[in-house]
């Protein structure tokens, strides 16, 4: 039977581990308008080995924007004037990607609907498989102890 103390050793070990995994997803939803004759500029900080996918929506006046990104490496991808987008790739470099959206119509502000998410990875698989793997490991090493340490009926 659980006593008292060991539920409140079970919750404070247990209450770092939910804040750990919680900041290894790294999903972010975002809107922003873009005025008219303005650039906006969205930084999103890689890891090498990351899985990124960037989507996104224009709303407003042609539901179109000049849309470029700019990696930490120097390389530029402009992707023209464009109103639905949707890419994919696994980032070789380290450093901050620029997403830049400029409106180049003088008539009306663009809603910009951003949704973007980063898969971390560690030793070539999800950092969210690797955690598990370990906290499983961790867990099993913990049971074999205590078997090990208990009494032995004589």
């Amino acid at each position: 039977m659980l006593t008292h103390r060991r539920v409140w050793i079970f919750f404070l070990i247990l209450i770092p581990v939910i804040f750990i995994f919680a900041g290894t997803a790294s999903a972010t939803y975002t809107s922003f308008t873009v005025q008219e004759g303005k650039k906006e500029i969205c930084p999103i900080k890689l890891a090498n080995e990351d899985r990124v996918l960037i989507q996104f929506t224009v709303i407003g006046g042609e539901n179109t924007l000049q849309f470029s990104i700019a990696f930490s490496n120097g390389t530029v991808i402009d992707y023209g004037e464009i109103g639905l987008f949707h890419l994919s790739f696994v980032s070789t470099f380290e450093g901050e990607c620029l997403l830049n959206f400029t409106n180049n119509d003088l008539g009306d502000s663009k809603q910009v609907t951003l949704d973007y998410e980063i898969d971390h990875y560690t030793f070539g698989m999800p950092q969210m498989l690797f955690m598990t793997l370990v906290i499983a490991v961790v867990c099993v090493a913990g049971v074999a102890v205590f078997i090990g340490l208990s009494r032995k009926p004589y």
